[in-house]
């Protein structure tokens, strides 16, 4: 079968997934389209603000993307065709069902911030520990953020990287202290719009262009030039476009503007489908417009992948609508970026009940969080990006393994979190225990004691569910009852 199948057939699976999945999820979970929302008893003008769901599926959208399925899917396609079937599979099975419920949590306590899902599942210290993290890995997620985009328009501009660090952010600054609606709210639909033509234009070149789309299809091979394993390598390498810990630290952004849990499905669960198909469409591009894994790695190692991203852009739709498509590449990291720092402020606001109606005490956060960003930004990108993916996908097992206590309190399908959890658990003690930022322990090893890690998770949990249950039923079904 030709490329143009697994192509197209992968973005199908993708998008079955979310109508068949997405509602299956939906019922697990169960939604309840006449629950009152927290914008409709919160609403203060800043941050709890009511809006379209258009706008609030396009903000969801472009706040979790970032740079993550398009740098992150143009690595792992140096792994060669294995990197669609984590994408599509990933995507609908973990990181969809990881979105959607972490949302709907903090959605029915309150719009709560990401540390205090973690405080209801394990506790008030895992909580303070976890904020601690949370705002740490937002100032690291807008570093990454900044350099990328600004790394790209300097390319492409007379202007230097320094002009337009400084000029990302300034913006990052104004979006992180007005309220939500006067610039994200507004300026994201146009955002939107460039995405969509970057998205689009550049995958319908190539459909339609003379270059053989994957004429490669061995999906079972690693073609990585390095050598480098696929496992579990590629499960941090692509970490946006398949499941990403960042995506639950933004849905509170969204969750306080949501009007109706009828629409959750949709805003969440259809945000990271969305990211998928972007992240296909990068991972087809790189294993199509170069000629092979070691042509797109020269480009890489010449450079940074941004410069494979100006190259493909550039050869497909020419100056003008590669310079277009570049654009739209930029708006993925900077709408990202932004919202990064703004829920870092949340997270520090949230735990020292700090009130935000007054623009003072939004400054107040806002400048250390963002003299610590600019800080970053003088360290090397390809150090940051690594300890971006490792911190990025923790993240998400622990966001997993609180989703399932959730769920199993409420007599619930846990299993739906918990295998990606185990898996996701396995992969990242893995990680860290092979990767030279980690103990550097042979792979045979670190996979031992990753699995085995996974497995006492699985033990504790197990061991719990009991207490846990009753402790829910004592507490009379309340939301809060673990707090």
């Amino acid at each position: 079968m030709s490329g143009t199948f697994y192509f197209l057939g992968s973005i199908a699976l993708l998008l079955v997934g979310y109508f068949l999945y997405g509602r299956f999820i939906e019922k697990v979970f169960g939604a309840d389209y006449g629950r009152p929302t927290p914008v409709q008893s919160k609403r203060d003008g800043v941050d709890y603000i009511e809006m379209p769901r258009y706008k609030i599926f396009l903000i969801q959208f472009l706040n979790i993307a970032g740079l993550g399925p398009i740098i992150g899917t143009l690595l792992g396609a140096l792994y060669g065709p294995v990197a669609m079937l984590w994408v599509v599979f990933g995507c609908i099975f973990a990181g969809a069902v990881h979105d959607y419920c972490a949302a709907m949590i903090s959605l029915r306590n309150d719009g709560a911030s990401y540390p205090e899902l973690v405080d209801m599942a394990f506790g008030r210290r895992a909580r303070h520990a976890m904020e601690c993290f949370s705002v740490i890995f937002m100032v690291l997620v807008g570093a990454v953020f900044v350099l990328g985009p600004a790394a790209l328009l300097a390319s492409m501009t007379p202007m230097n990287f320094l002009f337009w660090a400084v000029i990302i952010f300034a913006y990052y600054f104004l979006a992180t202290i007005l309220p939500i609606d006067v610039v994200i709210g507004r300026i994201y639909p146009y955002f939107g719009v460039l995405l969509l033509f970057m998205t689009f234009g550049l995958a319908g070149a190539l459909l339609i262009g003379d270059r053989p789309i994957l004429p490669n299809t061995d999906f079972f091979t690693n073609y990585n030039p390095k050598d480098l394993p696929i496992w579990p390598l590629i499960f941090v390498t692509i970490a946006c476009s398949a499941i990403s810990g960042f995506h639950a630290t933004q849905s509170p952004l969204m969750t306080r503007c949501v009007a109706s849990e009828k629409d959750c499905r949709f805003l969440f669960y259809g945000p990271m489908i969305a990211e998928g198909i972007i992240g296909l469409i990068w991972v087809t591009l790189g294993l199509s417009f170069y000629d092979s894994p070691e042509a797109l790695q020269a480009v890489i190692t010449e450079g940074t992948p941004t410069l494979a991203i100006k190259q493909i852009s550039l050869g497909l739709l020419g100056p003008v609508g590669g310079f277009i498509a570049i654009l739209g590449v930029v708006v993925l990291p900077v709408s990202t970026g932004d919202t990064a720092f703004r829920s870092a402020r949340l997270i520090v606001a949230d735990a020292f009940n700090l009130d935000q109606k007054d623009v003072s005490k939004r400054l107040m956060v806002a400048i250390p969080l963002f003299a610590a960003g600019i800080g970053l930004t003088l360290v090397d990108f390809d150090v940051i990006w690594r300890y971006f993916g490792w911190a990025n996908q923790a993240l998400s097992c622990v966001t997993l393994w609180a989703i399932s206590i959730y769920l199993a309190q409420r007599g619930r399908m846990y299993i739906v979190t918990v295998i990606p959890g185990l898996f996701m658990t396995t992969v990242c003690a893995t990680y860290l225990c092979n990767a030279k930022i980690g103990f550097g322990l042979d792979m045979t090893t670190a996979t031992v004691i990753g699995a085995v890690f996974s497995l006492l998770c699985l033990v504790v949990f197990c061991r719990h569910l009991p207490a846990w249950r009753q402790q829910f039923v004592l507490n009379g079904s309340s939301e809060k009852t673990w707090q």
